[in-house]
């Protein structure tokens, strides 16, 4: 297994499925199908959600909401994704997992503790982190970063809801934009490549943190970078760009 530990982070409107809002059973049975796939073969796997199907930051500018609370309303979406995440993983038989918010919620989740949360790993439990880091100003795509080097993870997955990996310029509008098979992080800092935030690249830079971002829709994708498969765009501190 070239990845034993990883941090995978799934965005909220993966939960969503087509919909821009709420929660999509299939999509919930192709997520958990993968994560337990992964665990059962020996990868230890902590998961880190974003809450953009339940509230979003073009919502708050729509109805002029500051930045702050915007943003503790965005962790709590965050905390029911996980727990809805929870409930999806057990009715599956993924007993041995524990949901650890950084804002404290006692009655429904453990309180993120770093060292409890490294325990939990070493004992192969799934471990997902809701609320973020608990603080404003800070995007989940930080926060996975943040979370991944604090629990020693070997990589970080980035499972992205409707694109394959980091691109030149946006496929959408650019017919002409090249998808990169790997990138440092020094060329996606310097061309301010969209699909992560700057902030997110500069702390894995600084902590040689590796990160795939690839799309979810793809079977067994979680499972297939872990044993060493090229998946979408893999970023790292020192490695040459390549092209598909």
């Amino acid at each position: 297994m070239k990845y034993k530990r990883i941090l995978l982070k799934v965005s909220g409107g993966a939960l969503s499925g087509k919909g821009d809002f709420g929660f999509d059973k299939e999509s919930l049975d192709r997520i958990t199908d993968e994560i337990i796939r992964a665990s059962e073969a020996g990868v230890e796997i902590a998961v880190l959600i974003g809450g953009g199907n339940i509230f979003r930051g073009r919502t708050a500018e729509d109805w002029n909401i500051e930045r702050a609370e915007a943003d503790n309303i965005g962790m709590m979406a965050t905390i029911i994704n996980s727990l809805i995440l929870r409930g999806a993983l057990v009715s599956k038989g993924a007993h041995d997992l524990r949901v650890m918010t950084a804002i404290p919620m006692d009655t429904v989740a453990e309180p993120y503790i770093r060292l409890r949360a490294v325990h939990h790993l070493d004992k192969g439990k799934i471990v997902v982190f809701g609320g973020g880091i608990g603080q404003p100003y800070v995007t989940t795509d930080y926060a996975s970063l943040q979370r991944a080097v604090e629990i020693r993870a070997d990589v970080v997955l980035m499972a992205k809801q409707g694109t394959d990996g980091v691109y030149t310029d946006n496929p959408n509008t650019n017919p002409d934009a090249k998808r990169y098979k790997t990138v440092s992080y020094d060329e996606a800092i310097e061309k301010e490549l969209k699909v992560v935030d700057q902030s997110a690249y500069i702390l894995a830079k600084d902590y040689n943190m590796p990160m795939y971002i690839f799309d979810f829709n793809q079977k067994n994708s979680i499972l297939d970078i872990c044993e060493g498969r090229n998946i979408g765009t893999y970023l790292g501190r020192d490695c040459k760009t390549e092209m598909y």
